[in-house]
């Protein structure tokens, strides 16, 4: 009996490998006999430049917490020699003071609270740079130079069929490279100087399906299938390689304003603003 299950078993185990071959062999020819083309996008994201203003609570807060760590803190060196000198003057101005008590006599004194004056004329004087920027007056959105306090990311306009079309930058994915391969090719695409870029990770972060314009699609093809990967951007580089109405850099909130839904949906998965 131990026979006939011994080849029933190795039969059974053979089968499983042949079906799981044949199933990696299809897919290695997905490219070729799928009638949906592979795509690498690259989701490029420029870094806040500013820290986010406080919410009204958050500074209640912050007022908070900083009054009780100066009443548990110890006296500075600082506030030390404001107590000090506030005592040599009280007995300065007394009937009891003896100028031979002070080893400094005859010198020019320059007190702590002297130089508290100094430092908030000092103050007063700095000018802060505004945090509205002039390519937010202008609602510039090409320029990176706006929304200093939030995350943006990249958008270019790609024209499918006869519509045009706002989305990330995209490139078809060709035999011989990987995917994020492709979505390194589809940033160098933007401009003939090197964008330096940081991707983040070899495994994508987003997907989305859609199919071509009646007018595009044939036989053996009906639309693109775009894997996301996430970069960031590490120099103010300019896309030479696209027209000055044909990209913007627009924050998560400003997404809506160009994606179309379905487009936007898949994106909000993986674009984060923190």
């Amino acid at each position: 009996m131990a026979a006939p299950v011994r080849r029933l078993v190795t039969g059974a185990l053979s089968c499983r490998a042949l079906g799981w071959r044949a199933a990696v062999a299809g897919c290695r020819g997905l490219s070729s006999a799928s009638p949906w083309r592979l795509h690498g996008a690259v989701c490029l994201r420029r870094p806040a430049v500013l820290s986010q203003s406080k919410t009204h609570v958050q500074q209640e807060v912050d007022e908070m917490l900083k009054q009780i760590d100066l009443e548990k803190s110890f006296y500075s060196d600082h506030e030390l020699q404001l107590i000090k000198d506030a005592d040599r003057l009280r007995r300065k101005q007394s009937d009891i003071y003896d100028s031979d008590d002070d080893d400094d006599e005859g010198q020019e004194i320059v007190m702590a609270q002297d130089l508290e004056d100094t430092w908030e004329q000092k103050w007063k004087q700095m000018n802060l740079a505004s945090r509205v920027t002039e390519a937010d007056e202008k609602k510039d959105h090409t320029s990176l130079n706006r929304r200093l306090e939030n995350n943006l990311v990249l958008l270019v306009k790609e024209k499918i069929g006869n519509e045009d079309i706002w989305m990330f930058p995209q490139m078809e994915w060709m035999a011989g490279e990987t995917m994020r391969q492709t979505a390194e090719r589809a940033l160098s695409n933007l401009s003939e100087t090197r964008i330096e870029a940081l991707f983040l990770g070899n495994a994508p972060c987003g997907f989305y399906k859609y199919k071509f314009p009646k007018t595009m699609r044939g036989e053996d093809t009906i639309g693109a299938k775009v894997f996301f990967f996430k970069a960031l951007l590490k120099n103010k580089s300019l896309l030479t390689n696209k027209k000055k109405g044909d990209y913007v850099w627009v924050s998560k909130d400003e997404l809506k304003d160009y994606l179309k839904p379905a487009y936007l949906s898949e994106v909000n998965k993986f674009v984060i603003d923190v």
